[in-house]
């Protein structure tokens, strides 16, 4: 047990030294994008540096109260037994919650081909076909129970998305088309295929010339954690799908094949595991969380689809997959940091008026800093551990 948390640790080191070298960094940006404070440091500097701390400490403070929310707001709507005043304190954490369930998804669509050795850029457009698929089930079916309607249409996001990821995984497989090339130009078909989807009448809603579509019917709805909230049982769903990859990649063969031919495809190939049905299957399963992530959010959040939705959702999955080290559980958490990291960034601009930008920046940042671990153990002075292969979860660009 010592050992394995010793493991966890150093596991966990560098990416949180990334993270928290993203939070200073971002800390000078902050800083040196106020004009007043940069006049301050020529002018008086002892009063630039208690006014550049009070504007970090308000700016991050901002951010974590609009994330997570103010202990002190709670604690006393608790006291005082103000059932309203206690649903609103945890409204910043269910916004965090909100944000996190999709991201989760689409990182392990991303973490789960990164071990097959290959780079599922497409995660976006999967989730925008997801999206489209479950929401015409969930508006087209009707006089259903949510028992069967809700399952019914989150699998659909499931398939729309597995369907998609399917074309580039055949491309791959058959052709040797690269996956990067395929699924990025594969996110700009979805893109324009919802946009299209949206002014047929199949889809766009009677009586309006916007691209909207129709409303998902009740039953098809995933219903609230806390009613008057917005967080939802999506978010139930995204650490079972968590499980299911940790379990397949970790305790079953055909992970195990996964894992194999990542690390060594030619090796895989001697041992009598098929090279194109792996990159097959794992594309399509990676497009199946994808679109589940599609479906979270248009049965779950916003009940319709527009053009745009959750747009970056897919992209982000990229980082959170390398923020968890292409780990189940990794990505869970790099997951809820990124989603704390959207839900906190508008309340902070409005308590602060820090441009909203800035989380982005953090984001690049944290990135920047995880896919160069050199860099981090450099500024550290931390030694670097003996590599003995086991710790790469894709060994190239899809090589």
């Amino acid at each position: 047990m010592t050992d394995r948390l010793i493991g966890v640790a150093r596991g966990l080191l560098l990416p949180v030294l990334a993270f928290f070298t993203a939070l200073v960094f971002g800390a000078f940006v902050i800083i040196f994008s106020d004009p007043r404070i940069v006049a301050m440091w020529t002018t008086d500097p002892l009063g630039a540096i208690g006014a550049s701390w009070s504007a970090v400490m308000g700016a991050y403070g901002a951010l974590i109260r609009g994330s997570i929310g103010d202990p002190v707001r709670l604690f006393g709507a608790i006291v005082a037994l103000d059932g309203d005043a206690v649903r609103a304190s945890f409204r910043p954490l269910s916004e965090t919650i909100l944000s996190s369930t999709p991201l989760i998804l689409t990182g392990l669509a991303v973490a789960l081909a990164f071990r097959a050795g290959l780079f599922n850029i497409g995660a976006e457009g999967q989730l925008q076909i997801g999206a489209l698929t479950s929401v015409l089930v969930g508006f087209s079916i009707t006089g259903l129970p949510m028992v069967i309607h809700l399952p019914l249409a989150l699998l659909a996001g499931a398939v729309g998305g597995a369907l998609w990821a399917f074309i580039p995984g055949i491309l791959k497989a058959r052709t040797g088309a690269h996956e990067v090339i395929t699924t990025i130009m594969l996110n700009y078909v979805a893109y324009r295929l919802v946009d299209y989807s949206l002014k047929t009448p199949l889809y766009q809603r009677e009586g309006r010339a916007d691209p909207v579509s129709k409303f998902v019917e009740p039953s098809a709805v995933i219903p609230p954690i806390i009613e008057g909230l917005r967080a939802h049982w999506g978010i139930v769903l995204s650490l079972l799908a968590a499980v299911f990859v940790s379990w397949l990649l970790f305790r079953s063969l055909r992970g195990f094949e996964f894992r194999a031919v990542g690390l060594n495809p030619q090796a895989a190939r001697y041992a009598g595991m098929s090279i194109g049905g792996t990159i097959v299957l794992s594309m399509m399963i990676a497009g199946a969380l994808a679109g589940l992530a599609g479906a979270t959010v248009v049965l779950g959040a916003t009940r319709v689809l527009t053009p745009g939705m959750a747009a970056g959702t897919g992209f982000d999955g990229i980082a959170i997959a390398l923020l968890g080290r292409g780990k189940p559980a990794g990505v869970v958490a790099a997951g809820f940091l990124f989603g704390a990291l959207r839900a906190g960034s508008t309340p902070m601009q409005s308590a602060t008026g820090i441009p909203i930008h800035l989380v982005v920046v953090i984001q690049a940042l944290v990135i920047m800093f995880v896919a160069a671990p050199a860099l981090v153990r450099a500024i550290y002075r931390i030694r670097a551990e003996r590599a003995l292969g086991t710790e790469t979860f894709a060994k190239g660009w899809g090589g």
